[in-house]
């Protein structure tokens, strides 16, 4: 077996430990991931700054482009760098990616940076069936996991080419670490003695449970079943002392209360049993339902950070790479962190979970005795004690204040963009655009996330909005004066551009990566920072006030973040053949944004693009 170190780059001193097993990772079969030509990415950047900004402004970055684009000058010496790692690299982006975007931010893991995924509610209520729907999760997950352990995972397919596959490793046993300056990635699933254990948390409580028999094998539904019985009977009454509240914390201030809590040898081997354990459960008391408008944002919400501190929340380890939630009412979900994770294997997984859900129990339980589920005590000083306090105002002020909307838009689905020959997700990200810039009368910098699995070691790239196009069809959509015919053609022009814009994304050639692999490479060499990421256009073009995800799962999931700006919003959409799911948050302490003022607007649009398309009169 072949056991490889990533290396995060020499950009900064960074501590990046993650073990990959590449016979399971089909590197054969995926090519490197191209560098883009440079004045492809810098025409691509100016045409996308077109309906952002007036024309002085415009006028004014294009000569500072041009100068740092032109033959022989800065530009061109930063390109010829990039070519050269890619030559020497796995992939020239993807740790420098993984660095910026996820371990060298500071917000806290919650609502900042971890996604949740609400699943429909199962058909239950009560602790009893809580455990008995839990121990079904836990054996499919396990199932999933003996898949990619035994190759048999069959490599994904996109367009006919073959993605790489080698983030599924990485699911099981990995945690992120919290640093002062920047976390790492701690992977424990190559160790000579692979982690055995899941962590079930219950009423702010931790505890390890062995998931495989003496003999290695897995253990059933029956004994995982027993075992979580014996969890409850110890873990009664709500620990008076959340820690897994810790982990919410903003990761500066977490990885200072990490060094403390380590100095004590109980915490330490409570925090590494944590850490290495193929991922946690989390036990969660109801939701509580006020309606059934509401019961959804609130499910959503439930999983994403917990509820607040007098809820779920210390039923959570944010750092985690996988946690599954499962509600007593029936509600459950999964968080993932994205240093490891990424939507489509998380998709996948949740497929394989759904379609073992429907089988019974395939094995009879042995009759051999079980040791008891082994709970996790930490030593807890006036220290830590301040610490927790802390950290759970904090939380608390951020939950209240994120407003979460998740809606199930049911006019129509993507059936009806491909009538018309239109793509679904482009026909989603203009209607996007058009809401907003009803709500807002303007347009903004938005982002959808585009996979790079289809090169070896890839990960994402943004696909920017809007385009000029976009821009053209927003201002004819309410003009009285535009014929209908104009508007449809419009339309299909602002399609088919994002269409383009995601093709290019798709063959490496997408600009977000390639911009910031420029940026980053200028820091490696010792140089200044090019004037282009100094340009105000430069922060106006990089301030996301639209987050987008699709989410194209086989089930009726919606998937939850926040927004990555505090003036922004973020929104998620699976659609289905009939219908499409949406969440949509905004942090309440702006003023000018407002999760359910957008989702009407969004609701209201969507009804008029789909008169638009199909007349009715």
């Amino acid at each position: 077996m072949i056991s490889r170190k990533i290396h995060a780059g020499s950009c900064r001193s960074w501590l990046f430990r993650v073990y990959l097993r590449q016979e399971l990772c089909c590197f054969s079969s995926v090519p490197p991931q191209p560098v883009p030509p440079l004045a492809q990415t810098l025409q691509g950047y100016l045409k996308a700054l077109e309906p952002l900004l007036p024309p002085e402004e415009i006028s004014h970055t294009r000569r500072m482009v041009q100068e740092f684009g032109r033959t022989g000058g800065f530009g061109a010496q930063l390109q010829e760098g990039l070519e050269r790692r890619a030559r020497n690299t796995k992939n020239w982006i993807s740790p420098w990616w993984v660095q910026w975007a996820y371990l060298e931010s500071r917000q806290p893991l919650p609502v900042h940076s971890n996604p949740a995924i609400s699943l429909p509610r199962r058909d239950y209520n009560g602790w009893r069936s809580q455990l008995v729907f839990a121990s079904k999760l836990i054996a499919a997950v396990l199932d999933f996991k003996a898949i990619i352990s035994t190759g048999q995972l069959p490599v994904e397919n996109m367009r006919g080419q073959p993605l790489c596959m080698e983030l599924y490793p990485l699911l099981f046993s990995s945690c992120r670490i919290p640093g002062p300056k920047h976390d790492y990635i701690a992977h424990y699933g190559n160790s000579r003695r692979s982690p055995t254990h899941i962590t079930v948390v219950r009423n702010y409580q931790f505890f390890q449970l062995e998931v495989y028999n003496s003999d290695g094998s897995r253990m059933t539904e029956s004994q995982i079943h027993g075992q979580l019985l014996r969890i409850r009977s110890q873990s009664w009454k709500t620990d008076k002392e959340p820690m897994g509240i810790l982990t919410s914390e903003h990761r500066h201030t977490w990885g200072q209360a990490y060094n403390r809590l380590l100095r004590d040898k109980l915490n330490k081997e409570s925090v590494r049993l944590i850490e290495s354990g193929l991922f946690v459960l989390c036990l969660d008391s109801p939701v509580m339902r006020i309606s059934d408008e509401k019961y959804a944002s609130r499910k959503a919400a439930q999983v994403l950070h917990g509820g607040g501190t007098f809820s779920n929340s210390g039923n959570r380890w944010f750092d985690k790479t996988l946690q599954f939630v499962v509600g007593e009412d029936g509600s459950w979900g999964l968080l993932y962190e994205q240093a490891t994770a990424e939507g489509p294997p998380i998709a996948n997984l949740l497929h394989h979970i759904l379609d073992y859900c429907e089988k019974p129990d395939p094995k009879r339980a042995p009759l051999v005795p079980l040791p008891m589920p082994k709970k996790l005590y930490f030593h807890i000083d006036r220290e830590i004690k301040r610490d927790i306090e802390h950290a759970k105002q904090n939380l608390d002020i951020l939950i209240n204040d994120l407003d979460v909307n998740v809606f199930n838009f049911k006019k129509f689905g993507k059936d009806l963009p491909k009538q018309h020959k239109l793509s679904p997700n482009s026909f989603m990200q203009v209607a996007l655009q058009l809401a907003y810039y009803r709500v807002h009368n303007e347009v903004c910098a938005a982002c959808g996330i585009v996979s790079q699995r289809m090169f070896r070691g890839g990960r994402t790239e943004y696909v920017r909005s809007p385009t000029n196009q976009t821009l053209k069809f927003i201002l004819a959509f309410d003009d009285p004066s535009v014929s209908r015919e104009a508007k449809v053609q419009l339309f299909r022009e602002a399609a088919d551009a994002y269409s383009a814009l995601t093709d290019q994304a798709l063959k490496g050639l997408g600009i977000e990566s390639h911009l910031l692999g420029l940026k980053l490479q200028a820091i490696e060499e010792g140089q200044s920072i090019p004037k282009i990421f100094m340009d105000t256009a430069y922060g106006l073009a990089t301030h996301w006030k639209l987050r987008t995800g699709q989410v194209p799962a086989n089930t009726d999931s919606v998937m939850c973040f926040g927004p990555l700006v505090p003036d922004g919003y973020a929104i998620c959409y699976n659609p289905q053949a009939d219908h499409v799911h949406f969440s949509i948050t905004a942090f309440n302490c702006c003023e000018e944004t407002n999760a359910e003022t957008l989702a009407v607007t969004l609701k209201d649009t969507l009804c008029e693009l789909q008169e638009l398309l199909q007349p009715t009169v």
